[in-house]
């Protein structure tokens, strides 16, 4: 134990300095390296915001196509009936509100 802590004492400094040296330098890069991923992580924030704002606007369109098909299929269904009068009222709203909802 006596020649380890005589080993320390007399190279203690020579062992330290390099070790700190050797971790400062480590320690510069990691800066660069973390504003390099932020700006990665920023691209990829901006991709994914664009592709949601994608998908919501498909979204929209895919519910006024599903609604507008709704209304034609009611309104083939009307005129398959023999019905008069209510129905003629139904399909004039039916076109309406396609007429509505395309605009």
């Amino acid at each position: 134990m006596k020649t380890i802590l005589n080993f320390l004492d007399t190279w203690s400094n020579r062992i330290v300095l390099p070790l700190v040296v050797i971790i400062f330098l480590k320690t510069c890069t990691t800066n660069s390296k973390i504003k390099n991923e932020s700006d990665k992580i920023q691209v990829l924030q901006t991709k994914v915001d664009s592709i949601n704002v994608m998908i919501l606007n498909q979204t929209k369109e895919i519910k006024k196509e599903i609604l507008i098909e709704g209304l034609k299929s009611e309104k083939r269904m009307i005129q398959s009936t023999d019905r008069k009068i209510l129905d003629v009222n139904r399909q004039s709203e039916i076109d309406k509100e396609i007429s509505k909802i395309e605009n």
